[in-house]
């Protein structure tokens, strides 16, 4: 018997081809920020839907996008990007639009989650969670704490206690703008530079202890390493309700100069793997019930209108849900292209320098 070598090389090559396919529909990789999703959630999908969820994580929106420039756009299905990275991400073509119809569930968000300002008509978005950024701080430090960010800005407020930043050059910069009085949505150059000078010289006093993140910033202040600094709403109000004794004393504002106010959103990569699974699990995820599960584990507002009766008491208050009185200060950090973009960079990367 004569074996065709040509043909069998064909037929295994075609069966590795297959068995890649094949592994390939049965996976889904979502590239998330860390502490999340609710581990059941995920079980729950893999079990209806008879797959497998592959999750990568990323603790800033520069590390997201940077991975994503560096070949993840092939790599990843789903990403959760904050709102003013999004138009980025739709110019620069790392996104594809949704198709609504495979979407059903997407009719439960609230109706201006389906008309962002930063994505008009949610083509490319649909809302995962939203929440705001504010001060945290010691409440037995600052008995008295103003309801400002001369909290962190002014040295004759706090002139001896080590405090920190973010280490979101935006965030940062927009609440120096809003101490400063331009707001915190500011984008005038001249605003930025003013901004940028004040971050400067609050970075190069004696008491700043540098920049932290969320959850780092709240153990840090747990720790008593620090006393005042930024975090997000559900990050805070999750270690409160987790260890209330050890965070007793911490204490979540909105400065009156007003403060960001964000939405993360569920996107698909341009060239996702598997992107008819990310719609089937972008729709998982709207569900009324999943919705509500999915706030109820990370403490963040849902956007989603028809989840609102199986939500955790606690979730229906501040700060979860900001008083009418934070929400007229509260403002979307702006979306930053081109020339706008280069003056942030370059002002960013002095006030890290110096």
């Amino acid at each position: 018997m004569t074996i065709n070598k040509s043909a069998l090389a064909l037929s295994i090559g075609a069966a590795l081809l297959a068995g890649s396919a094949q592994a390939q529909e049965n996976k889904l990789y979502l590239f998330n920020w860390t502490e999340y999703m609710d581990p059941e959630i995920i079980e729950a999908f893999e079990a209806k839907h008879d797959v497998e969820v592959v999750q990568n994580y990323f603790n800033s929106l520069p590390e997201m996008l940077s991975k994503l420039q560096a070949g993840g756009v092939s790599q990843y299905d789903i990403i959760v990007p904050s709102n003013y990275y999004v138009p980025r991400l739709i110019k620069t073509g790392l996104v594809q639009p949704l198709d609504k119809s495979k979407i059903p569930n997407f009719d439960n968000l609230m109706d201006q989650f389906k008309d962002p300002i930063f994505d008009p008509g949610a083509e490319y978005t649909a809302a995962y969670q939203w929440g705001t950024t504010g001060l945290v701080y010691n409440s037995e430090t600052f008995p008295n704490a103003p309801k400002s960010w001369s909290l962190l800005f002014d040295p004759e407020v706090n002139p001896e206690h080590p405090f920190a930043l973010m280490g979101d050059g935006q965030v940062n910069l927009g609440g120096a703008c809003a101490y400063l009085g331009h707001g915190y949505d500011c984008t005038d150059p001249e605003g930025w530079k003013e901004a940028a000078r004040l971050l400067i010289e609050t970075k190069n006093r004696e008491t700043f202890s540098g920049f932290s993140d969320g959850t780092p910033q709240l153990q840090q202040l747990a720790r008593g390493v620090t006393h005042a600094g930024l975090t997000y709403n559900g990050d805070y109000l999750y270690f409160k309700e987790e260890d209330p004794e050890t965070f007793a004393s911490l204490q979540f504002m909105i400065p009156d100069e007003g403060a960001e106010m964000w939405v993360d959103s569920m996107m698909i990569t341009a060239e996702a793997p598997n992107p008819d699974l990310a719609h089937q699990f972008i729709d998982f995820i709207l569900d009324a019930e999943v919705g509500a599960q999915l706030s109820n584990f990370n403490y963040y507002a849902s956007p989603n209108a028809a989840a609102e009766p199986y939500l955790d008491e606690v979730l229906t208050q501040p700060p979860v849900q900001p008083s009418e009185a934070d929400m007229e200060r509260l403002r979307f950090t702006p979306s930053l292209e081109g020339e706008s973009l280069q003056v942030f960079q370059q002002l960013w990367s002095e006030v890290q320098s110096r």
